[in-house]
């Protein structure tokens, strides 16, 4: 699912003669509806944000969450109180104090002051953005970097993939590839798979070797979660046979 700060969203609603006629005509896919489970007490996901370190993945998860409240207008401004009759205004204030209470609980208490005196969601969203999202550059260069350098070492397969698919994910967020379907897209999503799979088996230890060429020979060639499972199996393999050795040492000892 793409969703980005430019996009028109289902929360994009002009006022029309029913909302002055009817309140109870904002029915639950109406994006002033207020579902009994919405509260300000909500602490809508786990990431709190501090600085611009972890901004990318406070929005990106922000997002995701009111997207499927359909309360994303909120954030980006295309739910706009002028947009709605006025007998909807005050409905519309009580869902913005909801979505302000939201984003507070969320934060950091170094910035609770900004979300407190803010006069909408939309505000503080920009205002946030203003502040942290001006280092994607950078934060973008440090993660390519960290997944250059990240090789298995001591830990085991499935600890080395969980730290480089986070870092990756990461990345993605910061860089997007295309999303418009379109063949060049295609050839980019493809490209940037197989780059994922080369990652991760360029990080596992030289132990693997063989199960690294078994992988090269299999056409079409295994994705990168392909990959990952082989290497699980082989690596509970070793361990099996390693306990079978001790147990078969102690026997005849």
């Amino acid at each position: 699912m793409a969703i980005n700060e430019n996009e028109s969203t289902s929360t994009t609603v002009t006022s029309s003669p029913s909302d002055s006629q009817n309140l109870d005509l904002v029915h639950h896919n109406h994006p002033l509806y207020i579902h009994p489970s919405d509260t300000h007490g909500d602490v809508l996901i786990s990431i709190q944000l501090r600085g611009s370190k972890h901004y990318s993945l406070w929005s990106r998860s922000m997002k995701i969450v009111l997207h499927g409240k359909n309360k994303l207008g909120f954030m980006l401004g295309t739910c706009r109180k002028e947009l709605y009759d006025v007998s909807l205004h005050e409905l519309w204030d009580r869902y913005n104090a909801i979505v302000l209470a939201w984003i507070m609980n969320t934060v950091a208490p170094n910035l609770m002051s900004i979300v407190i005196y803010a006069s909408n969601a939309h505000n503080i969203w920009e205002d946030l953005r203003e502040r942290f999202d001006k280092v994607n550059a950078s934060r973008s260069f440090y993660l390519h970097k960290e997944i250059a350098k990240l090789t298995q070492n001591l830990l085991i397969v499935s600890e080395y993939f969980s730290k480089l698919r986070e870092l990756q994910d990461e990345y993605e967020a910061l860089a997007p590839p295309p999303s418009c379907g379109c063949p060049d897209s295609k050839q980019h999503t493809e490209h940037y798979k197989l780059q994922k799979l080369y990652q991760f088996l360029t990080g596992l230890n030289d132990s693997f070797n063989n199960a690294k060429d078994q992988i090269f020979m299999i056409r079409p060639l295994s994705n990168v979660n392909q990959a990952y499972a082989m290497m699980v199996n082989v690596e509970r393999q070793r361990r099996n046979n390693t306990a079978l050795s001790i147990g078969i040492g102690i026997l005849q000892h």
